[in-house]
Order: structure tokens, then C-alpha cells, then sequence
């Protein structure tokens, strides 16, 4: 992000084999957020890895035994100019994506997205949270020529 960066950690070669701009991507779609977004300034780790690894995230972390397509970790105030982690899925990214009727690269950029927000404090427990993130979100994909994934096709 601004000044200090994303690392982008490929741990699964699923991400390599389908989306090999993955690292690119992602170092595109987190400059645009930050962009977008004051709050963004910071460093980020982004694991791209798959469902058994999120699965187990999930369960450690969210108490919820199951994969799921992007997670988020705040870092807190313990680590200052750290932003915290992402982790993306890559057998649910690419199933959602293929279920939609998107793109992977599209897909893992509004999960990227999603998840980058909900590192500055974005939320969608409510309605009102929701929109507010979700214009965020189609907000910035808009900048990286994304239509928005929340309207029917």
C-alpha cells in the first residue's frame, strides 16, 4: 500500500496455474484501494493459498469449521505501519468466480478488496455497514475497470 507495500505469499500452485498475474494483481488491486482509501496507508501480507488452509484459519480463529473465500487479520495498534493479513482461498474464489459467471482475476480482486477494507475497520454486520462497504468496494474495482459484482449481469 502506500509506502510500505504488499507482500504477496503464493502457497498454493492453483493460483499460479489459473491466475498467473496473481502477484501483480493483487500489488495493482491494493495500490487502487489505497488510493481510494485514506486509511489504507500501511503494509499488508496477502496469502494466496487454499481451502484446507482458510478452513483451518477459520476454525482456529472464527470458531466456524469451514473454508471460506477471504479472511481478514487486523494487526491492532501492537503493529504500527502494519496494516495485517489477507488470505484468499483458491478453490472457493475460483468456484464463486465460475458460479457468477466472473472472471478469477476479477473475482480475487473484489475478494482482495473486501478484504482489505475490513483491515480499516469496514464491516458488513449490518445493512447500513454493508452498503457503505459495498460502495467502497465498487468504488475501487470501478478504477480498475471491474464492473460491480453486486448487480445481476
Amino acid at each position: 500500500m502506500t509506502g510500505a507495500g504488499v507482500d504477496v505469499i503464493l502457497d498454493f500452485p492453483g493460483w499460479r496455474d489459473r491466475l498467473p498475474e496473481a502477484r501483480a494483481l493483487a500489488r495493482r488491486v491494493a495500490a487502487s484501494a489505497a488510493a481510494a482509501e485514506p486509511a489504507l496507508k500501511g503494509a499488508v501480507a496477502l496469502l494466496l493459498t487454499d481451502d484446507p488452509t482458510l478452513k483451518d484459519l477459520n476454525a482456529r480463529f472464527r470458531g466456524k469449521d469451514a473454508a471460506t473465500n477471504v479472511l481478514s487479520f487486523p494487526s491492532g495498534e501492537q503493529a504500527p505501519g502494519f496494516l495485517g493479513d489477507v488470505a484468499l482461498a483458491f478453490e472457493t474464489c475460483a468456484r464463486e468466480a465460475d458460479d457468477a459467471g466472473a472472471s478469477l482475476a476479477d473475482h480475487a480482486a473484489h475478494l482482495i478488496v473486501h478484504g482489505l477494507l475490513h483491515l480499516v475497520g469496514y464491516d458488513h454486520e449490518s445493512d447500513e455497514e454493508a452498503l457503505v462497504m459495498e460502495r467502497k468496494e465498487v468504488e475501487i474495482l470501478a478504477s480498475l475497470g471491474i464492473k460491480n459484482p453486486y448487480t445481476e449481469s
